[in-house]
């Protein structure tokens, strides 16, 4: 059981690795500051699609690699 907890937390860490470098990147500076206030206060929602579905899929990864990591490290210590 607990290689399966090791492996299932490796899995879940490749994965959280994945989905975040598959995001895209943020605007840098402060041209990238300004102008994405700007888009916030103007309401244009740059999370479609497939940056939605990658940024719900990271949450449910952090919360599973979350979760797993104090399963791994307080109930199966010996």
């Amino acid at each position: 059981m607990d290689l399966f907890f090791k492996i299932l937390l490796i899995i879940f860490s490749l994965g959280l690795i994945l989905a975040v470098l598959l995001q895209k990147g943020k605007s840098a500076g402060l041209s990238g500051a300004i102008s994405g206030g700007a888009e916030h206060l103007f309401g244009k929602q740059k999370a479609r699609g497939l940056d939605l579905f990658l940024a719900r899929l990271t949450m449910v990864l952090a919360v599973g690699f979350f979760v797993l990591s104090l399963i791994v490290s307080y109930v199966l210590h010996d």
